[in-house]
């Protein structure tokens, strides 16, 4: 029998993240937004509650919660602030491949600091020539006796720089294709690794998005996750997973531009009527009400999915492709009810349309999902 109702833990945690969001992300979020700064107060007060690094496992000191959790809980975030909810999201993006690739030593040495103090991860995958492409990558690992050596540049990651700790993906042969990538923990301020910061981005300006360097970079052996080409298959199993919660965030997007449209809508009068008896604007209402309920449901099932256990890397297309895109078109008419007020930042809706277009394009291009979706049919 399905049961789509929620346990109690799941709405004490979706009213905690709600209560969070109304109290320290939403009052801010234009704030960084034009300031273009990570709020970092907003970490520390999400560690203080419980609302940070959430898939950190049991035995590693975290709640170990599962991805139909961290899907309830980021829709709440998302709705206060993309940008924002991006933060705490790579952080998640970064402890993955630790979890799914990691011995249970690796896991308590490398995760259980990221329980006991305001810390992020990130997870280093794209670079500058290849982003899509995932298996192109030009960073090197060579072994030195009992240490890897690193060279090479990472392109747009999230909390880069600032995160105690760095999923690194290499390659030990430039022509070995996947089958020669290596995932790699580098700790903050290891020699030779240096940051710099993204600047002028379209949209989430509130999360640090970063160039990442790699100068003659030294960790030992035992920060190698996996076998000697087992990064990869890291790499996309990680990324399997956290597609859902782009979707979740999606959907929280949608959500906060309906509320707005009917706000604004019910106050917004034209030819001596609110506009809401307008059926022009009706039927923009229910079109964005009818993808975030779709969206949603699509977004549990594959967290679902994953919490099982099973296989769900077409689901998990499905629902990040199908949400970035309803969300997006959603804060699109959202602009669109509030008239000339939609594009300009008086109203939140024109953040909202320049924050989810990112949706669209990190943790695989919704193309790259497309493709995934076929190949699962074609199989």
């Amino acid at each position: 029998m399905i049961d789509f109702s929620l346990t109690d833990e799941q709405k004490q945690l979706q009213q905690l993240a709600r209560d969070f969001t109304r109290r320290e992300i939403t009052p801010i979020a234009s704030e960084y937004d034009q300031k273009e700064e990570l709020p970092w107060q907003v970490v520390e007060k999400a560690h203080e509650v419980g609302l940070l690094n959430l898939s950190v496992p049991e035995h590693a000191g975290g709640l170990g919660l599962g991805m139909l959790d961290e899907s309830i809980i980021g829709e709440e975030i998302a709705y206060g602030c993309m940008g924002i909810y991006t933060v705490l999201m790579a952080s998640e993006l970064g402890i993955t491949p630790i979890v799914v690739g990691g011995t249970e030593e690796q896991q308590k040495r490398f995760l259980t600091p990221l329980t006991e103090k305001a810390s992020l991860a990130a997870f280093a995958l794209s670079e500058p020539n290849n982003g899509s492409d995932a298996a192109a990558m030009s960073t090197t690992a060579v072994l030195d006796g009992d240490e890897w050596v690193i060279n090479g540049t990472k392109m747009w990651i999230s909390n880069g720089g600032i995160a105690e700790i760095t999923v690194v993906f290499a390659t030990t042969d430039k022509n070995g294709g996947h089958r020669a990538t290596v995932a790699l923990v580098v700790p903050k301020g290891a020699p030779g690794f240096s940051s710099n910061k993204i600047k002028h981005k379209m949209g989430q300006r509130a999360s640090l998005t970063s160039e990442l360097v790699f100068e003659n970079v030294r960790v030992p052996r035992e920060n190698q996750l996996g076998g000697l080409g087992d990064g990869f298959k890291i790499a996309m199993k990680t990324l399997d997973k956290t597609r859902v919660p782009v979707a979740a965030g999606s959907v929280g997007v949608a959500r906060r531009a309906l509320d707005e449209s009917l706000k604004y809508a019910k106050e917004r009068e034209a030819f001596g009527k609110p506009i809401t008896t307008y059926q022009a604007i009706q039927f923009k209402l229910a079109e964005m009400q009818m993808g975030i309920e779709t969206g949603r449901l699509m977004t549990w099932k594959a967290a679902w999915l994953v919490d099982q256990g099973k296989p769900h890397a077409s689901e998990a297309a499905i629902a990040k492709a199908y949400c970035s895109e309803m969300a997006f078109d959603a804060a699109n008419e959202a602009i669109q009810v509030h008239g000339g007020y939609g594009y300009v930042g008086e109203y939140p809706v024109e953040k909202l349309l320049r924050d989810v277009k990112l949706n669209m394009i990190y943790e695989g291009t919704n193309e790259i999902q497309r493709v995934i979706i076929a190949r699962n049919l074609l199989k």
